[in-house]
């Protein structure tokens, strides 16, 4: 029994807002929904960080798991390769993306750089990437793309759903590291 409530402690750390499940669909006001959240979250996640020395961007939200800084510039490469994948699905028909080992970027030497440039890269990426959003067609939501990685067709609107949560999960994280 106590073993069971270790796994269950350890797997609210490691997925604070929960698993994500894949939608089938989404309807127009979840896709606003979306559009917004990820319209909002370079700031939030800015806010989040606001005043934190380098002691605390080394904190953990679990054992084992990623510092604060790493988890803002993973933030950043992944929702740089978000984008990539929207301008792929919307000027190409169902392309093969790119997958990329996320736990060995977090091991490269601009991982310990302060996060306030991967802040930069994600107010940046998230200006152009809502833009494109809000300029989509209803019948543009229903592209898609192949991914290798998990041998599946994606489309944007489920990428939408994904990186909703995405946010909310790595802001989730920080809160946990910071004992909020």
């Amino acid at each position: 029994m106590y073993f069971q409530c270790m796994e269950n402690q350890l797997e609210a750390r490691q997925y604070p807002v929960g698993r994500f499940v894949l939608p089938q669909s989404l309807t127009a006001e979840e896709i606003q929904e979306g559009i917004t959240y990820l319209e909002r979250f370079p700031e939030h996640l800015s806010s989040l960080l606001k005043g934190l020395s380098d002691e605390a961007l080394e904190k953990t939200y679990r054992p084992g798991g990623w510092t604060i800084r790493q988890v803002v510039h993973h933030c950043a490469d992944s929702h740089t390769h978000a984008f990539i994948r929207f301008k792929l699905a919307l000027t190409e028909d169902q392309p093969v993306i790119k997958p990329y080992e996320e736990s060995l970027w977090a091991q490269q030497a601009d991982y310990l750089l302060d996060p306030s440039c991967s802040l930069i890269v994600l107010e940046q990426i998230h200006l152009r990437w809502v833009t494109i959003m809000r300029a989509m067609a209803e019948a543009d939501w229903q592209r898609s793309f192949i991914h290798p990685q998990y041998n599946r067709v994606q489309t944007l609107a489920q990428t939408l759903a994904l990186y909703h949560w995405h946010g909310r999960h790595h802001a989730g994280h920080i809160n946990l590291a910071l004992g909020q």
